[in-house]
């Protein structure tokens, strides 16, 4: 059976990826669910899985090169199975150059310098770094950069001979700019479009709730004791807690769509991730069906393979909530920006001990704040007080979160 595979829509505003590597060459035997090609996005580099078996008889679009999703870019077929139209679907790729009569170059003028071959995100870290490519040595097919040559050069750089600075401007002396400008980076634009865009078209409102920790603490040290499985961390209890409380909150498992609200049938949590280059916002399917120790073994890969870069297709399924957990900063409380098209998320902060009244006597807890981001057009103040009070009941009583 004829199979062709095609640039995947990874993410909400995905338009476009970069065939960074092909991970199996053309004669090569593929099962379904392996890794055949790394694609990267305006956020990460994700690894895209075959979705039949065969062989991979047709690569259409070679390493480096940029192509819409939707577009198909390789075929995967029986050994001797015929191909009808793969011809035409190469032909854009695989035809020669015509020749082009040279203009004569003045004399004197230096002829340009051959581009150097490099991945995308070898480009890029060379770009924001101020890297020449041309003092790397590329260890990638046919000698091409890629963003392992690029990061051991950097770090061996501070051992070399510090580089002369340019000339200052002569309009002003350095001490006199009061500013240095850097370059965004691909996914720095990304989150700065997408940001701008939630807060321009979403209206968000805010509702904040401090939640009495101390059990659930208790519980996650006594799981953990266990040994059994992936420690559990607080924000897989956080995952958990949230995932049920949706199922009563369908309202708020939405988004606002073409003028109509969306409920969707399944609960897919993003965990906000904090990466050097910029946040991300890989995603857990299906969080109100699994058991508290199979999120907490999810979550961490999950996020182990964003911080590396090689994230899955499956990681970037569309997300219908998100939380972003500061706690680990230090930050006693704060307010996320909406993540589109979602309808709401939620902000945690820290754990901290506070002296509460307790039946007339002051008794020192361990509470947390949190405050769910919400979109007015999709969810209303009292829903999401309601909402908030439910996620609130299940980590005080977090026996319900074991289940």
């Amino acid at each position: 059976m004829v199979t062709e595979v095609v640039m995947p829509k990874m993410g909400y505003d995905m338009t476009e990826g970069t065939i960074v590597r092909w991970r199996k060459q053309e004669g090569d035997e593929v099962k379904r669910g392996d890794i055949i090609a790394e694609v990267e996005t305006t956020k990460v580099t994700v690894e895209v899985e075959a979705y039949s078996s065969g062989i991979l008889r047709k690569i259409l679009v070679p390493e480096g090169q940029t192509v819409p999703v939707g577009e198909v870019v390789a075929i995967i077929a029986d050994r001797d199975e015929p191909i009808p139209g793969v011809a035409e679907k190469a032909a854009p790729r695989e035809r020669a150059p015509q020749a082009v009569k040279e203009a004569p170059r003045p004399e004197g003028a230096e002829e340009e310098a051959p581009r150097v071959p490099a991945s995308p995100i070898a480009r890029r870290i060379a770009r924001e770094q101020g890297l020449d490519l041309g003092r790397v040595t590329g260890t990638g097919p046919g000698g091409r950069i890629i963003k392992e040559d690029v990061e051991a050069f950097l770090a061996k750089r501070p051992a070399e001979a510090p580089r002369p600075s340019p000339a200052p401007v002569a309009a002003a002396a350095p001490h006199e700019i009061p500013y240095e400008e850097r370059e965004l980076s691909r996914l720095r634009q990304t989150i700065a479009r997408r940001m701008a865009e939630s807060k321009r078209v979403a209206p968000h409102f805010y509702v904040t709730s401090e939640i009495d920790v101390t059990e659930a603490l208790k519980l996650r040290q006594g799981l953990n004791a266990l040994g059994e499985g992936a420690k559990i961390s607080v924000t897989d209890m956080l995952v958990k807690a949230a995932a049920k409380t949706l199922q009563e909150f369908p309202e708020v498992n939405a988004s606002f769509a073409d003028g109509k609200i969306r409920v969707y049938r399944r609960i897919n949590i993003g965990i906000a991730v904090a990466l050097e280059q910029g946040l991300v916002t890989p995603v857990l399917p299906d969080c109100d069906k699994k058991p508290l120790a199979q999120i907490a073994r999810e979550a961490k890969e999950l996020v182990e393979r964003a911080r590396s870069g090689r994230m899955r297709q499956e990681d970037l399924t569309p997300g219908t909530f998100t939380i972003s957990n500061l706690g680990m900063f230090d930050v006693d409380d704060f307010v996320a920006v909406i993540n589109p098209p979602e309808a709401a998320v939620l902000a945690v902060g820290s754990v901290v001990p506070r002296p509460v009244v307790v039946g007339g006597e002051v008794k020192v807890s361990d509470r947390m704040r949190v405050t769910l981001s919400a979109d007015h057009r999709v969810i209303d103040g009292a829903v999401a007080a309601r909402f908030l009070q439910r996620f609130k009941l299940f980590l005080e009583q977090p026996l319900h979160l074991v289940s």
